[in-house]
């Protein structure tokens, strides 16, 4: 088993957050109408792809009758179906569709994670329930670290959460500190002089950005291949 590996298998078993642990066995056992023959995960949600990866993408937290009843990152909400759409259209998955564990999908050279590992009520963790989850991401980014060279970061709030986290985890924040923004490109040195990490902002694949045309399917791609370009050449533009 490898690190990563480890990793994931503490992290399932985590409890740390009462209100969350309440509220995502809740939803597994009270389940949604249209998934009541379905067994539902009911725990923290691990990340998912290679431990090699070179690209990360942090999104906020698992959906309640998406990663919370699949045990996957942005499987089985339409949220997800945007996301693996766009990955598969830029060549880091396997397929366009997530639907469940064991659909066949892989992810390549990309690692999806979240600043906040259980559903929240209404999609929103508390600070402290962020600030509880904050190592496991820590962890997750230091393992991640020797290949990783860029991380495209799903909306403000993931954004917010996930500063602190690099910083812990080897990076130089600038002084004033990257501002979200869609297309937003900020490059972090490495505490030890290693290669560079370059941050990317891009709108949450919420509905309510999706439905509204506030971010399209193009406008993700766009951010991706970004992305991809900028671990190709193991640097970026510097903001």
């Amino acid at each position: 088993m490898t690190a990563l590996e480890r990793l994931d298998a503490a992290l399932v078993d985590c409890r740390r957050c009462p209100r969350l642990v309440e509220w995502r066995e809740r939803v597994a056992l009270e389940k949604r109408a249209a998934y009541r023959d379905q067994d539902y995960w009911g725990r923290p949600v691990p990340g998912i792809g290679p431990a090699d990866a070179r690209l990360a993408i942090v999104g906020l937290a698992p959906a309640a009758h998406g990663g919370n009843r699949t045990g996957r990152m942005f499987t089985g909400d339409r949220s997800g179906d945007v996301l693996f759409a766009a990955l598969h259209a830029v060549g880091l998955a396997s397929q366009p569709t997530s639907t469940h564990r064991g659909d066949g999908l892989s992810l390549r050279d990309v690692r999806i994670t979240a600043p906040v590992r259980c559903a929240p009520p209404d999609n929103k963790p508390t600070p402290v329930e962020r600030d509880n989850c904050r190592p496991w991401l820590a962890e997750e980014l230091a393992l991640l670290r020797p290949t990783l060279r860029a991380i495209v970061v799903l909306g403000g709030f993931g954004w917010q959460a996930l500063l602190p986290v690099l910083a812990a985890a080897g990076w130089v924040l600038p002084r004033p500190r990257p501002v979200f923004a869609h297309g937003a490109t900020y490059q972090l040195a490495a505490m030890d002089g290693a290669a560079p990490l370059t941050l990317l902002g891009c709108y949450h694949v919420s509905q309510q950005n999706t439905f509204t045309g506030r971010l399209t399917p193009a406008m993700l791609e766009a951010v991706l291949r970004d992305a991809i370009a900028t671990a190709d050449s193991g640097s970026g533009p510097a903001r």
